[in-house]
Parts: structure tokens; sequence; C-alpha cells
């Protein structure tokens, strides 16, 4: 018998916000490369992660969830949502085990149809660690509901593991035969200095208030090799960002009680950004206000958006 081809191609996430989809990027990529939060909307840009298996190559696109924008930077967004869309193999729409499906699970399957009618989509039940084998019974046949009979469903926990590796085997037998699209061993395409932004942001969200997470938003200002370090010391970056939120009173609840607040988030950001690059950073935090920078087309440029 012939070798089976091996294939390739692009895979997007959606779902409403706070579906797993983040987490379920990271444990197929089996490392780190979107944040999570308990948060919604706490993804904001289409990050891509690779996953590789011997006979197959898989590019994530974490996207932000798909909403009802009431920003400039919401409508930004979906914007980029739906760009996404139209350039994938899959769409794969992440329902959780544990939460009925509503109208904005119909309201973005109807959206996708509309942008990418063409385009295979495959149900996704997330989070099956919270509930039992009975809830996860009655949400699978929910979800055949939604996306119709002939729609591949496949139940998974991202947190224990469970099911990963049958999820990378459903998507993989829906590309077509092809190449890699990059070498083994890379794991996204996202450059450092955004993956640090994003680490820090999540670092900063984590124990704020409900209205941070929209307001919050980091740049990287310079990334500079310490000069004069010795072989055995190894090489030290000086990673220098600025926070920015919309308001004075955040500027406060970001810094805390005599700069207790940020000295945390620098130090948890430290570590996993450590972690991704393999290397020893200083990392300097300052806060800064930019007054309704969501709304202010300007200001979302100079941050990124």
């Amino acid at each position: 018998m012939s070798e089976p081809e091996f294939r390739s191609g692009f895979v997007c996430f959606v779902g409403r916000p706070n579906t797993g989809k983040s987490t379920l990027t990271n444990a197929l990529v089996g490392s780190k490369i979107a944040i999570t939060s308990s948060r919604p909307q706490t993804t904001r840009h289409t990050i891509r992660g690779i996953v590789h298996r011997e006979k197959s190559q898989l590019i994530l696109v974490d996207t932000p969830g798909l909403h009802r924008p009431r920003t400039l930077l919401g409508q930004r967004l979906n914007d980029l949502v739906q760009d996404t869309y139209s350039e994938v193999d899959v769409i794969c729409l992440c329902i959780p085990a544990d939460e009925r499906i509503g109208p904005g699970d119909r309201w973005i399957v109807k959206q996708v149809r509309q942008i990418a009618p063409k385009t295979q989509i495959v149900g996704i039940v997330t989070k099956i660690d919270k509930v039992g084998r009975d809830a996860v019974g009655k949400q699978l046949l929910e979800v055949s509901k939604l996306l119709g009979p002939d729609a591949e469903i496949v139940p998974v926990s991202a947190t224990s593991g469970e099911q990963v590796e049958l999820l990378v085997d459903v998507l993989s037998a829906q590309m077509e035969p092809g190449p890699a699209f990059y070498p083994d061993g890379e794991l996204t395409d996202e450059p450092e200095e955004v993956l640090m932004a994003e680490l820090i942001r999540e670092a900063a969200l984590e124990g704020l208030g409900d209205e941070l997470p929209h307001s919050l938003a980091v740049v990287i200002e310079e990334v500079i090799p310490r000069e004069g370090r010795t072989e055995k010391q190894g090489e030290l970056l000086d990673v220098h960002a600025l926070l920015y939120v919309e308001r004075a009173s955040q500027k406060g609840i970001v810094i805390g009680k005599g700069g207790a607040r940020l000295r945390e988030v620098g130090t948890n950001a430290r570590k996993q950004i450590e972690k991704i690059l393999g290397t020893k950073i200083f990392l300097e935090l300052h806060v800064k206000v930019a007054k309704d920078w969501q709304r202010d087309p300007k200001q979302m440029g100079r941050l990124g958006f």
C-alpha cells in the first residue's frame, strides 16, 4: 500500500467570546502562543499557531470572538474575523459543553455561511471536562442540529488533552494534499513584540475590573540586548512596554497601591515571555492614559489596530 500523502491547510476557530478558542489553539500547538482569560474579547489579533504532525501541518488562526460591535475597536475586530473566514480551508465552531446554544451561536453560523458559503464547518464541543458524559452527548446532538447532519463534530477538553489528537486527525483529513507551509519546529509566525505585548496584557487582565479588558492596550516601545554581558551570564534583553488605558481612574487600578499591582503584572509577564523567548529579560512597564482610544482611529492606529 502507498504511504498517505502529506496534507496541509488553514483552520479558523470561531465562536462567541470565551468559548475556549485560545486555550484549544495552545493545546494543539503544544505551547502558549495565544493568551487566555475568562474575560470576553481577550484575543485582539489573528495569531497563527502551527501544528506539526508526521503526515500533516495545520495552521491555526485564532481570531477574536465575533460579536455585535459597540465601538470602532469592536468593528475592526469583526472585520479581522470576517477577512479570515474567506481565507481558510476549514472553519471550526467552538461551543462549550457547559453552556446552552443560544442566539449568539446561531448568529455566528449565519455570518459564517454568508461570508464563506463553500468552506467546510466542523463543530467542536469544548470544555468536556466540566460536565458528565450525558451532558456531552446532549450537546453533541444540539450542535448537530445547528450545523446539519453532514457536519463533523468533535468533543474535546483542551485543559486535560482529551480528544485533542482526534481533532488533529479530523482536521488533517479535511485538508488537500500539499507541502508544509512552515519549517518543522516553528510554532507561530507572530512577531515576538506582538506576543510579548499580548502576554503583558494577559497578566494585567488577571484580577482587574470588568471594564478594563476593552480599555487596556499594550505597546512594546523597544527591545534592546543588554551590553557587557559575559558568556557565562548569558543574554539579557531590556524590554520597555507601555500599558494604555482610557481614563486616569483606570491607571490607578492597573498600578495598584504603591505600584504593587504593576510589579505583580511585570513578574508574571516576564516569566511567560522568558519561556517563549528562551532568554532572560528585564521588563520595565509604564502606564499611560490615551483618552477614549477605542473610538479614535488615529490613536487606534498608533496602538496597532
